[in-house]
């Protein structure tokens, strides 16, 4: 499941999106890596590549056939920019059929996508930041209306926060907008910005992609227009078929696209819920490539022995954590969210869910830069390191004090929920290890398995759970993904987290233009994040896929976006 969170700047799908996924299982020794391990695992993260899709050029790839995959999470709603509509497996599967105006290569550098875009000018000299959009003239929707500034102002209405009836997966970026006006003509769109802002070049990215004016100028429609359909896409792909009863999701080439011809006649999404499905599907030759996840070295194993199998690895902007409820009773107080923390060994889970993947077992000290990104600092301090004493004495302080197996406080038992989805068994792993780490500290946890395609929309979203394990799906500029996640009243702060100093700090991070500052902000950001104890980090994700040996320019794609007509298979 996928959040985008623009570190998926902007759908934590950018930007976010909440992904899972499952099987593994380690042990319950509280020891920290040494040295030796500390060195080998930045050595093997020094060694993973940013990007291992077999690059074939297009002239190269054959003409036609189809392509299948597997998702794991099946969507109801399909608008990308609706929170329901924030996951992972939603925007891959609408990659192919609606546009991305600006797409992003291994080494995160943004560029216009011309077949959506003639030009795209950035403009500081009137004082204001002006982006100015020339849409291409033969853009269209899929219903034949052209693709014009009106789309572009009704995307910046939906999400600018403005209207409270809109529920979007991330305001950022846009409640920086001041205006959306027409420029000369209707296919040019200029965006004036109340205060500078940085990270402008993703906000027309991959979740949020751009949507038709029509179905999302009012709140019904944005809700309702995308729920359990698509009815107007544009790209290199259109809808052949979504049947609902076998979770399938059929595209076939549009011949109406003005772009280069896709090389694939069909893509078929399935979905599958386990990981060790999925892999067995892999196997059997049902599927063409098939994601790895962490917690499931088995699966790795046997998908090595799939006879012309190419294992794909690159490091990316996603990353695993733990999200702790600020609103829960149990947790309101910053102090025993702390003492929580303090008694979760993060080096345990990391190792469980990574060992035998052939993936660096480090821990993540951030919550915005990933382990190889430039800005990372190990940000975590005293809070990330595993503290049992300190976690009892932060408790006891609290007034929850030890009566016989678990604490209690005025006749009430101290006692957690961990959600997790039912078909990821790693998930429920992590929740055994936190239900043992816990019990040291005399917390009781009690683990909550719940509907794979419920985990997200009917808890994470609706802040049912006191603890949830998921995954953030970032994208290549991490910086405005602090709003999303972390800022008060964001649809996408699901533990409800609300600290004003850390608001301050956001809004002092995403206007800095100067990229130097700009990082230097967002750690400051950051580690008061890690002070109010919103989410724990575990390790940055693997990326690994398992793919046909003939599949082109499709795998572990790290920071950059797939070029849909380019995909197909060399034999």
């Amino acid at each position: 499941m996928k959040v985008r969170y623009r570190a998926a700047a902007g759908l934590a799908v950018l930007a976010l999106a909440a992904s899972a996924c499952g099987g593994g299982g380690g042990s319950t020794d509280n020891s920290q890596p040494n040295a030796q391990q500390s060195q080998q695992a930045q050595q093997q993260m020094a060694e993973t590549p940013a990007i291992s899709i077999n690059p074939v050029p297009y002239e190269q790839v054959k003409d036609g056939g189809t392509l299948t995959l597997s998702i794991g999470q099946w969507p109801s709603q399909w608008n990308p920019i609706h929170v329901d509509g924030n996951q992972r497996d939603t925007a891959d599967m609408l990659d192919p059929v609606l546009p991305i105006l600006m797409r992003s290569d291994q080494e995160a550098t943004f560029t216009p996508n011309p077949d959506y875009l003639a030009d795209i000018k950035n403009d500081l000299s009137s004082g204001k930041q002006v982006v100015t959009y020339t849409l291409n003239d033969k853009a269209v929707w899929s219903d034949g209306t052209p693709i014009t500034w009106k789309d572009i102002e009704a995307q910046w209405k939906a999400q600018n926060g403005e209207n409270k009836k809109f529920k979007p997966a991330s305001t950022e970026g846009w409640d920086q907008v001041e205006s959306v006006t027409k420029g000369d003509t209707d296919k040019v769109a200029i965006l004036t910005f109340k205060k500078p802002y940085p990270e402008w070049n993703s906000m027309l990215s991959r979740s949020p992609h751009l949507m038709p004016a029509k179905y999302i100028t009012e709140p019904d429609a944005f809700d309702k227009d995308y729920l359990q359909k698509i009815p107007v896409t544009s790209g290199p792909f259109k809808v052949e078929s979504i049947d609902e009863g076998t979770k399938t999701l059929t595209l076939v080439r549009d011949d109406k696209w003005w772009g280069k011809k896709a090389k694939l006649d069909k893509i078929i999404f399935r979905a599958i819920e386990t990981p060790a499905a999925q892999v067995n599907a892999f196997a059997n030759g049902e599927l063409d490539m098939v994601e790895i996840p962490p917690g499931s070295p088995a699966d790795l194993k046997r998908a090595k022995e799939v006879p012309n199998v190419d294992i794909r690895k690159a490091l990316s902007p996603n990353w695993r954590h733990i999200t702790v409820n600020n609103q829960s009773d149990f947790l309101k107080d910053k102090s025993v969210r702390q003492a929580v923390q303090y008694a979760i060994n993060r080096d345990v889970i990391t190792q469980s869910d990574l060992k035998d993947m052939d993936w660096p077992l480090q821990t993540l000290g951030n919550h915005v830069f990933m382990n190889n990104h430039k800005g990372y600092v190990d940000n975590s301090g005293d809070l990330g390191k595993y503290n049992l004493d300190k976690a009892k004495q932060l408790l006891d302080a609290a007034g929850w004090k030890q009566e016989g197996e678990y604490r209690k406080k005025d006749g009430k038992e101290f006692e957690l929920s961990f959600v997790v989805p039912s078909g990821l068994p790693y998930a429920k792993t992590e929740g055994e290890l936190t239900q043992a780490m816990l019990k040291e500290a005399g917390v009781k946890v009690t683990i909550r398995p719940v509907p794979d395609d419920k985990f997200f929309t009917d808890y994470i979203i609706k802040g049912d759970f006191d603890l949830v394990p998921f995954s953030w799906i970032g994208d290549p500029q991490p910086i405005s993904s602090l709003q999303q996640i972390y800022k008060s009243g964001s649809e996408s702060n699901f533990p409800k987290a609300s600290d004003p100093a850390v608001d301050a700090a956001i809004e002092d991070a995403v206007g800095e233009m100067d990229p130097v500052k700009a990082i230097e902000k967002a750690n400051a950001a950051d580690k008061l994040v890690w002070d109010m104890v919103h989410t724990i980090p575990l390790y940055q994700r693997p990326d690994i896929q398992a793919a046909k040996k003939t599949l082109a320019n499709l795998g572990a794609k790290g920071y950059s976006f797939y070029d849909w007509t380019a995909v197909g298979f060399t034999g």
